[in-house]
């Protein structure tokens, strides 16, 4: 539901991956920001009405996005879509991040684009910046890139995940993506990428900004 940017690029990138797909808006002009070759349904209509869904196949359906530019309307949708129609897949943008959080504990999976771009915009600006890059409000862990201390080069990975309580998931040498093993030695412009459970959140990010051995 929805067919912004955001909707026109989900509705591409489900399409080229074989699934397919129906993509409601409420404004027939705003299915111009479909690729010329896409060739899944395009249906006029409120996204939460129920004869709008049962024409774009919610009966059967995997997934639904709701991801218009309106917070009460994606979440409406998505819980009668949920609830009316018993699709377990669905998720709803949220710009209102605390309402985002309510709505999550309620079982509706959001996202809330504000606090991640501004995370993001904030972890490039600012020299020793966290960045999180996935979050799984639910299961309370995250994944996020945080800034190492020189004092950690020459060091195993092993030793910095002991002393934070943490997981490296992956780090950027050179650009690319390295996966570490046990016997990963970290070296200077690293970036680290860890798992961190929300209880150790704080404290990982003082141990790794610190030279080894230095008090959390």
């Amino acid at each position: 539901m929805g067919c912004g940017r955001t909707g026109a690029a989900l509705a591409s990138e489900f399409e080229s991956r074989g699934h397919s797909v129906a993509i409601i808006d409420r404004a027939g002009d705003a299915f111009r920001r479909l690729p010329s070759e896409f060739q899944g349904q395009k249906i006029t209509g409120i996204g939460f009405d129920r004869d709008t869904l049962i024409s774009a196949g919610v009966e059967d359906a995997y997934g639904f996005a709701a991801v218009s530019s309106g917070d009460n309307s994606n979440i409406l949708a998505a819980r009668v879509v949920r609830e009316t129609y018993g699709v377990e897949n669905v998720i709803a943008r949220i710009s209102d991040s605390g309402r985002a959080e309510v709505y999550r504990r309620l079982g509706i999976p959001t996202v809330a684009p504000v606090p991640w771009t501004s995370a993001q915009i904030v972890s490039r600006l600012l020299p020793g910046g966290k960045e999180e890059t996935f979050a799984d409000s639910n299961a309370g862990v995250s994944v996020r890139r945080l800034a190492l201390s020189r004092a950690w080069v020459g060091r195993k990975v092993t030793e910095i995940e002991a002393a934070s309580g943490t997981r490296i998931a992956y780090l950027v040498r050179f650009g690319k993506a390295l996966l570490p093993d046990p016997s990963t030695v970290i070296q200077s412009d690293d970036e680290a990428h860890f798992v961190v459970p929300e209880e150790s959140a704080n404290t990982a990010e003082r141990v790794v900004s610190k030279a080894p051995g230095v008090e959390k």
